[in-house]
């Protein structure tokens, strides 16, 4: 089973899988029960300017061959980038002689044949073969760092700037007959700022944005624009003092709170007992009105596959449906372990063995508007930046430094920074209202996120 594209890409997938078939035709010959081959070949350019000079410049090209056997219950993970026969013959030998030594693993093996993908090829559209040259990445990086700075405003100055593209091929190949193949590009571009006021206090921020394909990013005027906006409005920031206040999660930063839920209820945390949500299966953690969904057969999605990185077929997943949690996010050894299958979330390095991920994450919009949600509640702190997260993973008691905006009667009156926000992550998602902001640009994109009564810190 291939994704292709045209026939270069068709040759270059062919004699990659070659390879592989012999690699794993050696393994089993040296011993192994079952094995899997991945070949991984990536292709970028980078660059960075700031105050109107380049100041980096990075090509890459790598190639990497990793190799998974398994004797008996045991299993090991080497990986090689360099591809002589000599080498590959010392890769097979030296992962089968790890593996004989491993400890025994009652859940280590491939992924359940009837679960990998066989569909035919569908065009996800995550590959665009547009190649950038240096001179012209060069020229968008400028011309961000020039439209920043066009606000006029002397409080500015740039921080950085750059644009740049990735272009990555992923082969597949197991001992009981899965084939794969995905390929993908990333095109990326961003901004960032320094505002200083009168007395020398100095923000940060910016703005930035990754697309699949290199005709889908934005106008560099905007993202110029954006970014220098964002740092010019964090100047004054004021203290807060200490308090119970309503926060409102910028869209940019909620998906930060979200992202402790997915990791609380990945299989490998609840196997081993250590997440905060272990005992919640099946219950109403949200409010009815909250839907987390993962989709990864969107369109030009960051997160888009047809398979896992062990070839199980993947599939939309509701996460969180009408605020109930439905399921956890397993890959094949967690699922063993835990009496299910593989909901198709594994995700792996060459040289390591899968662990669980999700694809594209939606917390879906809400019915009001940020600014309806703050003529609401009144006055609290809008947060736009976050640092420094910690959480217990047995309780969900959570904390974070922050910066942002208070409002008071339903505006913004000033920025703030220097504060903490803190409360637990059960509390808060049980209170927790999304706004109608929602805009689908990553792997994991939320609204932004109103939670009352949480604690913040200040003076």
């Amino acid at each position: 089973m291939l994704q292709t594209r045209n026939d270069t890409q068709t040759a270059s997938a062919d004699a990659q899988f070659e390879r592989l078939e012999n690699i794993l035709a050696a393994a089993r010959k040296a011993g192994a029960d079952a094995c899997e081959a991945v070949f991984a070949e990536s292709r970028s350019l980078s660059v960075g300017v700031r105050k109107g000079a380049v100041e980096t410049v990075e090509r890459d090209e790598n190639s990497d061959l990793g190799l998974r056997v398994f004797v008996g219950q045991k299993q090991a993970v080497v990986s090689v980038s360099e591809f002589s026969q000599g080498t590959l013959n010392r890769l097979v030998e030296r992962a089968v002689a790890m593996a004989e030594l491993a400890p025994d693993d009652a859940y280590a093996g491939l992924a359940d044949p009837a679960l990998l993908y066989n569909g035919a090829a569908t065009d996800l559209q995550l590959f665009d073969e547009t190649h950038l040259s240096a001179e012209g990445l060069q020229q968008r990086a400028l011309d961000i760092e020039s439209a920043g700075l066009s606000l006029g405003n002397d409080a500015l100055q740039s921080d950085a700037a750059s644009a740049g593209y990735v272009q990555n091929m992923w082969s597949m190949l197991t001992s009981d007959g899965f084939r794969g193949n995905h390929k993908t590009s990333l095109f990326f571009q961003s901004g960032r700022f320094i505002a200083t006021d009168t007395e020398g206090n100095m923000e940060r921020d910016g703005e930035g944005r990754s697309v699949r394909f290199a005709a889908d990013l934005p106008d560099v005027t905007e993202t110029g624009k954006v970014a220098a906006e964002r740092a010019l409005a964090a100047l004054g920031a004021r203290k807060l003092e200490t308090q119970k206040a309503t926060v409102i999660f910028d869209k940019r930063i909620a998906k930060s709170l979200i992202g402790q839920f997915i990791g609380a209820i990945s299989g490998t945390m609840i196997a081993r007992g250590s997440s905060f949500l272990k005992d919640k299966l099946g219950q109403q953690l949200f409010d009815p009105s909250v839907q987390i969904i993962d989709n990864p057969l969107r369109v030009r999605g960051l997160g888009s596959c047809l398979f896992d990185d062990e070839g199980v077929a993947v599939s939309e997943r509701a996460i969180i449906k009408d605020g109930v949690l439905g399921g956890w996010l397993l890959n094949s050894s967690a699922a063993k372990q835990l009496g299910m299958i593989s909901t198709g979330h594994a995700s792996r390095s060459l040289a390591n063995p899968p662990g669980v991920s999700t694809h594209n994450v939606t917390l879906n919009a809400g019915s009001q508007s940020v600014e309806s949600l703050m003529a609401t509640v009144g006055k609290g702190v809008i947060v736009t930046s976050m640092f420094g997260p910690s959480v217990n993973s047995d309780t969900g008691d959570w904390s974070a430094g922050a910066s942002g905006f208070w409002f008071e009667n339903g505006v913004i009156a000033y920025p703030v920074n220097e504060i903490t926000v803190a409360g637990n992550l059960i509390d808060m998602y049980a209170r927790l209202v999304p706004a109608s902001d929602l805009e689908i640009k990553g792997t994991f994109d939320t609204p932004s996120l109103l939670i009352e009564a949480l604690s913040v810190g200040g003076k």
